[in-house]
Order: structure tokens, then sequence, then C-alpha cells
């Protein structure tokens, strides 16, 4: 199975060139899929007079490029005739990278108030991915406020079906040390928060993450011997209560276009609850957004991510790793499991700004690093990332853009990463 996982994406390598032409060639196709799956049905509308809304008119989506050229009325373009939504966006789109070949995915947002002055987006966002090797994945996050209550509730269920490579521990593994590997994995986490005061919340979680028909290659060398030191059977399990702590001054989490997140969370896994063995992680996530320069639309955002193995041992496909936080979105120009470590500290920078001047094209630059570590004292060894990146506007009302990168890391690394939503 390795071996024509190589092969084939030596194959699409080779004739990628051609593939995104064809891709390309779809686009106008796709685009009028996103108009009858559903970003223009608006729920929920107000029968409240139309008042006009200069700054959305001034604002151009995909449904309103769909009306200008079928003369379709879809929607009237403002927000207050729209309450407090919801907001939908579908779109299918086709991506690439080494770890999964050609992939076609649909990707949706559903936003929506829950406060009467219509300050804080919630939102669902549920996903659906299948690969040209034959992987298959949902995911589905939540992130709804009820004002009313000062509640917050957070959720992160996954479904995988998953040949793929891991790559042992460390950063100083290289591609030529993949070993492949095929699972099964669920995620399921639900958290409640309880607002403390003015965006600081404080509440508990459950953490639930199952693999099973865990079957790597038995390929003896260093990848394989770590494998077997952390993953005793074919399965595995890790459950556990969290206490978490969040702070967010974000009004739109999709895009936020200022205000700082931080999160806590320390989470001890117990064979009480079903896991494998007794072991605890730390989790600390940190974001912050300026508009650079202070008179424009453009934002420069920092993302700093940590995940901390503070005791005991925990399986192997559980210990932290690139591209497996809540979204899935640390290490742009890796694949997921690129890098595996007890302990991870990963930076990001962003800088977005605006292509066009109706808001419906615009820009991203952005530089990643990350490092991974068994011991404090050791010695840590960044890895770089990095890439440019288009957004389309999808939905203005929620101001909902379709993100498209291409990251690139070290040893030729690289690939296409889609979002519906910004990264971070």
């Amino acid at each position: 199975m390795g071996q024509n996982i190589r092969k084939k994406g030596s194959s699409i390598l080779l004739n990628i060139q051609v593939g995104m032409n064809r891709i390309s060639r779809k686009i106008c196709a796709l685009l009028f899929i996103v108009a009858v799956t559903g970003i223009h049905p608006l729920f929920g509308q107000s029968e409240t007079k139309e008042i006009q809304d200069s700054t959305l008119n001034q604002q151009h989506d995909v449904v309103d490029f769909i009306q200008k050229g079928t003369h379709a009325n879809l929607r009237k373009d403002n927000l207050s005739a729209k309450g407090k939504g919801p907001f939908v966006s579908v779109m299918p789109v086709v991506g690439y990278s080494l770890q999964s070949g050609l992939t076609g995915a649909i990707v949706s947002n559903t936003s929506f108030y829950t406060d009467e002055k219509r300050e804080r987006f919630s939102n669902f966002l549920v996903n659906a991915y299948y690969s040209q090797f034959h992987q298959y994945w949902f995911t589905a996050n939540s992130n709804i406020f009820l004002e009313k209550q000062k509640l917050h509730f957070f959720g992160d269920i996954r479904y995988y079906n998953f040949p793929t490579q891991t790559f042992g521990f460390g950063t100083k593994s290289t591609m030529a040390e993949a070993l492949n590997i095929k699972y099964s994995y669920l995620r399921i986490y639900q958290y409640l928060f309880r607002e403390l005061s003015s965006n600081l919340f404080a509440g508990v979680g459950f953490n639930f993450d199952h693999h099973w028909n865990i079957r790597p290659d038995s390929i003896p060398g260093r990848v394989l011997n770590d494998l077997k030191k952390y993953q005793k059977e074919d399965h595995s399990t890790s459950a556990g209560i969290s206490v978490n702590v969040q702070y967010d001054s974000r009004k739109n989490s999709v895009n936020p276009q200022g205000g700082s997140y931080a999160y806590f969370q320390f989470r001890p896994n117990l064979t009480l609850l079903g896991s494998e063995s007794n072991w605890q992680s730390v989790m600390i996530d940190l974001r912050h957004y300026v508009h650079f320069p202070a008179s424009s639309k453009n934002v420069l955002a920092f993302w700093n991510y940590n995940n901390f193995t503070t005791r005991g041992t925990p399986p192997y496909l559980d210990i932290p790793s690139v591209g497996w936080d809540y979204y899935s979105n640390t290490g742009r120009g890796y694949i997921p499991g690129r890098y595996t470590g007890r302990n991870f500290i990963y930076l990001e920078s962003e800088y977005r700004f605006a292509i066009s001047r109706d808001g419906f094209l615009g820009g991203v630059l952005f530089g990643n690093e990350e490092a991974f570590f068994k011991n404090w004292s050791d010695k840590k060894t960044p890895t770089p990332g990095g890439g440019v990146g288009l957004r389309i506007k999808i939905n203005k009302l929620s101001n909902t853009n379709l993100a498209i990168d291409y990251g690139w890391g070290v040893e030729g690394s690289h690939g296409f990463f889609f979002n519906l939503g910004e990264v971070f």
C-alpha cells in the first residue's frame, strides 16, 4: 500500500499543472453549484422595514455576481432585514497534498446571532472530504453563544478512515523515514462555558479520542520503534474531563477583524473513564489581530499554539502532532502528523489584505514555525513553513471567505489547503 501511494504521489507531482488547469476550468461550474446548494437561502428573515446598509451595498460576494449574471433576486442586501440569520455558506472545493493526492470536499459554514444587539456571531462548520487515496473524513465544529444565559458551547466531532504516514518523534526526521499506517478515528469534544465577566469564560468539557484498526507497516527502524513504545495494541482510547478558561473579544471568529483570543485547557485522562492509561496534558492557544496600516481594513494576525504532555504516557496517535489542533490548521505546508512529540510549540503570523475594493477578492501571506521536544532541557530546533493564499468572499453578511492557500516547508513539502473562513 505504501509503495502504491508513493508511486501515485510521484505521478500526481508530474501532472499537477495539468490537473490544476482542469480544476481552474471548473471554477465557474463550482460557483454555480454554490448558488444552488445553499449560500443564497438566508433563513429567519425579519418582517421589519428594509433599512439601507451602505457598507454592505459597497461589498460584493459570490451571490452578488450570480444575481447580476442571472437577474435573480436571491436576497436583499440589508443585514437588518435578515434578522439574526442563519447565514449559510456551502462550497465544493478541490485540493491537493502529498498526503492525500487530489481531494474533493464539501465545506460549509452557518453563522447566526444569538444576542439582541447582534454583536457576536455563533457558527457551525461542517466539512466532508474524500481523497484519491481512498481516505475519507468528516468534521463538525460548533461555537455557540447564548447571551441571556451567559453560556458558551463549543464542540469538535470528527470521524476519519485514514491510511497515511507517520515519521516518529521530533523534527529531524526525513521523508525517507515515512512509515505507512492505517487507522480509523473518532473524536468527540464537548465543552460548556459560563461567562465570568465581559468576554471571559470558564467551564468544563468532555474529551474522547478513540482509534481502532491501527495497522502500521512492519518495516524495522526508528519510526516503528517510536510507535511501538507508545502504541501497544491495535486500538487506543483517551478520555477525560477537562478544565477550560477562555477569553474572546473577537466579534466574528470566522473572520476576525480585531480583538484577542486566549484559551487554556488542563486535561487529565483517566482509566476510570475508559482511557488506556492515566496521563495529563495542557493546551494554550493565543491569538491577536490588529489593522495594519491602522487606517486600513488589512489585518495582521498572530497565533501561538502550545500542547504539552505534563504527566504519563499517551497513546502514540494522541501525542501532540502538527495538523491535529481543533481546526486542523497548524503547520500549513506540511501534512498532518508530519512532526510529533510529547511537547509542541507553534508560532504563526499572517497578513490579510484586500485585492479588490469591493471586498470580493483578498490575499494573505503567512509564515510559521513549529518545535517538538521530549524534555524542557532538550535543544529546540524549529522547523519553518510559509505560503501565500487567495480569499474569495462567499457570504458578505457573515463576512465568510473561501480560503485557498498554497504552503510549503522543508524537504519539498507542499500542498494546497482549503478553509471556509479564516485559518485562525
